[in-house]
C-alpha cells in the first residue's frame, strides 16, 4: 500500500498568501508605472519622457520596469491602449442613456468631443500616438477603438430611416472619417471648446438632414452600369 503524505493546511495557506502578495505587488507595480507614465507622457510627450523619470515617479527599479515592459515604446503603447479603452467605455456608457438612435448619435458625439478636450486624450492618443507608434499602427488602434461604436450608431440610424441596407458599411466609414478628422481638429485647436461647438453644429446639421430623408436607397446594378 503506497505511503500517503499528509497535507499541512497551515503550510498550504502560507504558500497561498505568499503567492497572493507577490501577485498584488506585481499588479500594483504595473499600475504605478502606467499611472505615472500617463501623467509624464501627457505633460512632456513621448520623446520628452525618459525611463528614468518613469521609474522614479513610480518608485520602482528598472528591473521591475523591465519585468512588465520590454521598452519605453511598449509602455507607451500600453498607456495608449488604456486611454483609448477608457474613452470607448465612457462613450458607450453615455449613449446607453437613450433608446432613440438619433439622440444616441448626438450624445455619443458630445461625449467623444468632451473627451477630445481632455489634455490626456489630446496629447497621448491624438498628438503623440502617430509619432510614437507610427501612423499605420496608430490608425489601426484608433480604428479598432472607434469604428465599432460609429458603425453600430450608423446601423441604428439607417434602420430607423428604412432602406439602404447595402450602404451601412459605406456610411460607417464616412462617419468614422468625419469623427476622426473632427477629433484632430478639436485637439489641435487653440480653443478646443469653440472648435468642439463648431464640430457639433456641423455634424448635427448632417444628422438633421439625414433625418428628413423619407428613406435611403442604395444604387442598383442597372443604374450603376448606365452611369
Amino acid at each position: 500500500m503506497p505511503h500517503s503524505t499528509k497535507v499541512n493546511p497551515k503550510r498550504v495557506l502560507r504558500a497561498a498568501r505568499k503567492t497572493t502578495r507577490r501577485q498584488d505587488y506585481s499588479s500594483s507595480t504595473k499600475r504605478a508605472l502606467l499611472d505615472n507614465a500617463t501623467t509624464l507622457f501627457t505633460d512632456h510627450g513621448y520623446a520628452g519622457t525618459s525611463l528614468d523619470e518613469v521609474v522614479a515617479a513610480a518608485r520602482v527599479t528598472k528591473g521591475a520596469f523591465y519585468h512588465h515592459f520590454p521598452s519605453k515604446l511598449a509602455l507607451f503603447e500600453a498607456v495608449f491602449d488604456r486611454v483609448q479603452g477608457s474613452t470607448t467605455a465612457q462613450v458607450e456608457k453615455a449613449i446607453e442613456a437613450s433608446k432613440d438612435p438619433w439622440e444616441r448619435a448626438q450624445i455619443g458625439l458630445e461625449k467623444f468631443l468632451e473627451v477630445c478636450r481632455e489634455p490626456r486624450f489630446r496629447r497621448i492618443c491624438i498628438q503623440e500616438g502617430p509619432v510614437a507608434l507610427g501612423h499605420e499602427r496608430w490608425r489601426e488602434a484608433e480604428k479598432a477603438s472607434t469604428l465599432g461604436i460609429v458603425q453600430r450608431t450608423v446601423d441604428a440610424l439607417l434602420a430607423d430611416l428604412g432602406g439602404g441596407e447595402n450602404l451601412n458599411e459605406a456610411f460607417g466609414i464616412v462617419f468614422y472619417g468625419s469623427i476622426k478628422s473632427a477629433s484632430e481638429y478639436v485637439a489641435d485647436a487653440e480653443d478646443p471648446n469653440a472648435a468642439s461647438e463648431e464640430v457639433q453644429a456641423a455634424i448635427g446639421a448632417i444628422l438633421a438632414g439625414m433625418r428628413l430623408l423619407p428613406t435611403i436607397d442604395a444604387p442598383n446594378e442597372e443604374s450603376v452600369s448606365e452611369a
